[in-house]
């Protein structure tokens, strides 16, 4: 059941990231092509690495649907996403609940693929920012990722709040993806809503040792 539970929250996530992908297409008035390459880029990028890095067989290349889901996604918005009122604010919340669901999907498969609980929390985090950092830099917008506003610090607490509560409760994991989506999702909805922000580093002149 869990297993089913993971590839739901898998195709969701990158159809969720693709349709973000599609969403910056349109606004850089690209191709149906352009679509595509962005659509990809964000729904699988983050996975991509995260196999690379485990030496496991990359999810897309193993089961095709992935790059269905984010092909369909992107032709789909090829032709509707000019009906798509605010195209930036549904951008940025469709990327806040990626970036939650990836985080965790991320450090789950992780784990399960033998990486200590550390690493799957870095893998996790890296699943969910890798992709919408490629859309972005290949776009030419301004990263995200390097924004004031709280962004990889949600991803890095949904997966560790996954991994401390599986590891460390009796709680289902079905139910502990959930909650760790859960409160990724509202720290980033709180830095998109409130503007959060961790504290930042100053210049100062350094110390005369003379």
């Amino acid at each position: 059941m869990f297993s089913d539970f993971v590839t739901i929250l898998d195709l969701v996530g990158v159809a969720v990231f693709a349709a973000t992908g599609s969403l910056v297409a349109s606004r850089k008035e690209m191709d149906l092509i352009g679509f595509g390459m962005m659509a990809t880029f964000t729904g699988i990028g983050g996975g991509t690495l995260r196999d690379v890095i485990l030496d496991r067989p990359v999810f897309w290349i193993a089961d095709q649907r992935y790059l269905l889901v984010c092909l369909t996604i992107a032709v789909l918005l090829f032709f509707f996403a000019s009906h798509v009122q605010k195209r930036y604010v549904v951008l940025i919340w469709s990327d806040a609940i990626g970036l939650a669901a990836f985080a965790v999907l991320g450090a789950e498969i992780a784990q399960s693929s033998g990486a200590s609980p550390m690493v799957a929390i870095v893998l996790g985090m890296i699943t969910a920012t890798f992709g919408g950092l490629a859309r972005d830099l290949v776009a030419g917008e301004p990263p995200l990722l390097l924004k004031q506003e709280i962004y990889a610090t949600a991803a890095l607490v949904s997966a560790t709040v996954y991994i401390i509560t599986v590891d460390n409760t009796d709680i289902a994991p079905i139910l502990a993806a959930c909650i760790a989506i859960g409160i990724g999702f509202s720290i980033r909805a709180g830095a998109i809503l409130f503007r959060w922000t961790l504290p930042r580093y100053r210049q100062r002149a350094g110390r005369n040792y003379k």
